[in-house]
């Protein structure tokens, strides 16, 4: 792989990865795991159960790090259940030895943050979560905490994906307004952009009693991470509907899904991703699953426009959302090169076009 590479990393060049033997998988890649900006990771097939969740810090692999806090180790291979409430920690098929021009960063999936399962990436001797140096060699953990559904997993599932830079590929605040100038990255009348990204806003809009959002319900049975259109979507969500004046108020550890007022763009030639919300203008966090491919949206891929669907979690306090408020920021970064397939109709995507839309598992 070249070093002159500036951007994210596309398809082509992470399949060239695998070539060159910077990554490499203790079994035979899936036909579809690379994604147009990302590669999926999937799980191994064992995991271990816990006390809490850990960094391994600057001295330490999480090996080490497992044999003092793991209470028990389980297979994956038959399929196990995933208890809410718990963490467990997943050695993932996937090793890296990565050039000392390339770093990474993984986030969850979208079905799997959808699913309020919270995950984040561990390598050895990390000291910050889903951040792997440039020049890494080692292997991947992934850390895994159900917070709403109990879930079924086994080696080979897919709950996370990692994607690859080389350079600072991210724009600033003026890249960012010539870019939407050009290609209209959202559909808001005046976008709000800075060097943290663009506004996102939240639509609570429409007449009374017009669906708005979902809240996951408790006690709810299993649901197989693999499974697609396998449960009824009454059992596991209460639908929310719009009220008087259109405020929700989020009630604290309670798990809703709803949807940004305006779509979304992202161009062929870049990727995007959601920023973590500024905790000093709510104390709630907005959208777990932060990645957006290259096409997500766009008319050659199939879209036109899509809405960013938001996993929003309030902490701590009750918390008041109202029509239009923004929740979170686009982040837009080059890509170093097209990938060969956009997110879309090349690759039967589950969410391009979408609106207000729960995961793939249910109907």
């Amino acid at each position: 792989m070249s070093a002159t590479l500036q951007g994210i990393l596309p398809d082509r060049e992470i399949a060239a990865l695998f070539q060159a033997g910077a990554l490499s998988t203790a079994r035979e890649r899936d036909g579809d795991q690379i994604q147009p900006a990302s590669l999926d990771l999937r799980l191994g097939p064992v995991a271990y159960r816990v006390r809490a969740s850990f960094l391994p810090g600057g001295s330490h692999s999480v090996a080490d790090k497992l044999e003092r806090f793991a209470l028990h180790e389980f297979s994956l291979q038959g399929g196990a259940v995933l208890e809410t409430g718990c963490v467990y920690v997943v050695p993932l098929m996937e090793r890296l030895a990565l050039p000392d021009h390339v770093r990474a960063t993984a986030n969850p999936k979208s079905s799997t943050g959808r699913l309020d399962i919270f995950t984040r990436v561990l390598a050895d001797n990390a000291q910050e979560f889903d951040k792997v140096p440039p020049g890494y060699h080692g292997p991947l953990y992934l850390e895994i905490s159900p917070r709403t559904f109990p879930i079924l997993v086994r080696e080979g599932s897919r709950l996370s994906q990692i994607r690859f830079r080389c350079g600072e590929p991210t724009l600033s605040a003026s890249q960012l307004t010539e870019l939407h100038e050009r290609a209209r990255l959202t559909t808001a009348e005046a976008a709000n952009i800075s060097d943290a990204g663009i506004a996102l806003s939240i639509d609570l809009s429409g007449d009374p009693g017009t669906l708005v959002g979902y809240r996951g319900k408790r006690h709810t049975g299993l649901v197989d991470v693999d499974r697609r259109a396998g449960y009824p979507l009454a059992d596991y969500w209460e639908p929310i509907t719009r009220r008087g004046t259109g405020e929700l108020v989020l009630d604290p550890n309670e798990f809703y899904i709803l949807v940004s007022k305006e779509a979304v763009h992202v161009p062929p030639d870049h990727a995007a991703e959601m920023t973590p919300f500024d905790p000093l203008v709510g104390e709630f966090r907005v959208h777990y699953a932060g990645f957006f491919d290259p096409g997500f949206g766009h008319s050659a891929a199939g879209g036109a426009g899509s809405r960013a669907v938001l996993e929003v979690r309030s902490h701590d306090v009750p918390f008041i959302l109202e029509d239009g408020q923004t929740v979170g920021r686009l982040v837009y970064e080059r890509m170093a090169a097209r990938p060969d397939r956009l997110y879309g109709t090349e690759l039967s995507s589950n969410y391009q076009a979408q609106g207000l839309k729960l995961s793939k598992h249910f109907v």
